[in-house]
């Protein structure tokens, strides 16, 4: 659906209003004298001292034309040219305007670069995304079809026509449970429904959780989503050959900081980097689709919050972040 556009028509520029007014304020002393020296019946030469007071009005007009200049309308000109160079440059075009103005200007060229970043953040990780999820449909999909393909021209065993139906089966099962993650990402990113709950409400029932600290001041995050949360670190923690997990919050202002680690295998030096990627996974041969860090990621991210994996000599460890409500 194409944006909605603003009607098309001639509109006054600012610098033109400007214009005016301060003809129109520049004219108002020169229109006094005169209808006074007419009521007046004053010879038609002015005194010096209209003549002084006359100069003295244009020389504050030119002024205020100068303060409104580099104030107002430069300062919004140089915020259009910046949209306009950011619309065909991206980042690299999302520098400030060299002139700010007043401090409304300055805030808004503020609000702005600060939209305009999270835009390009946003089709960054929109273009990554894409490309991943295309290189992981394509492998179970190729195999799919290649099973399908020998199935079909070659003439082979009971064993091993059941074998390439069973890896038509996997596969096929593969791509349900990642268009099933895909679903649930696409409700972490958008779903930032208000709610609150507490630390000791989301843990309540999971297993091997040991909890500490600061457990019942309410956080804002709905009680489905703070379950979500917590239980996906749970289970991941569970899937590495944990059998406790260490659940500790502290209070920081206005923010709860959650410590979760586990006493798992942990994870390697090589892949710290990477377990936030989306489809990293050290378990695609039992199921694994790599997006459950992703999905904790965009739903605090959703609710204000983030998540950092911490460093650990055994195990695995996650700081959480999230506001209090």
């Amino acid at each position: 659906m194409a944006a909605p556009r603003v009607p098309d028509k001639w509109r006054p520029t600012l610098a033109l209003i400007v214009f005016v007014v301060l003809l129109t304020v520049l004219a108002l002393p020169a229109a006094v004298v005169l209808g006074f020296r007419s009521l007046e019946h004053s010879p038609s030469q002015m005194a010096p001292i209209e003549i002084g007071a006359l100069g003295v009005a244009l020389v504050l007009t030119v002024v205020i034309a100068v303060v409104f200049s580099r104030t107002i309308t430069g300062p919004i000109n140089a915020l259009i040219k910046r949209t306009e160079e950011i619309g065909r440059g991206g980042r690299a075009a999302i520098v400030a305007p060299e002139q700010q103005g007043t401090r409304e200007i300055a805030t808004l060229s503020q609000s702005f670069l600060d939209l305009a970043e999270r835009l390009v953040d946003r089709t960054e990780y929109v273009s990554s995304f894409a490309a991943h999820v295309s290189h992981e449909l394509k492998s179970p999909i190729t195999s799919i079809r290649g099973s399908a393909e020998l199935l079909r021209d070659a003439d082979m065993s009971r064993e091993d026509r059941q074998r390439f139906l069973d890896h038509i089966i996997a596969d096929s099962d593969r791509l349900t449970a990642l268009l099933e993650r895909l679903r649930e990402l696409a409700r972490a990113d958008l779903d930032a429904a208000p709610g609150t709950t507490t630390l000791a409400e989301a843990l309540a029932g999971l297993p091997m959780v040991e909890l500490s600290g600061v457990v019942d001041v309410a956080i804002s995050l709905g009680q489905e989503a703070a379950k979500a949360i917590f239980g996906q670190l749970v289970r991941n923690a569970s899937e590495h050959g944990a059998s406790v997990v260490m659940v500790d919050a502290t209070a920081d202002g206005d923010t709860l900081v959650v410590r979760v680690a586990d006493n798992g295998s942990g994870i390697s030096p090589g892949n710290r980097d990477r377990v936030f990627e989306p489809f990293f996974t050290t378990r695609r041969e039992t199921g694994g689709t790599g997006m459950g860090l992703q999905i904790v990621r965009s739903m605090l991210a959703a609710h204000g919050g983030s998540i950092r994996l911490l460093p650990t000599g055994r195990g695995a460890a996650f700081e959480l972040t999230v506001p209090l409500a």
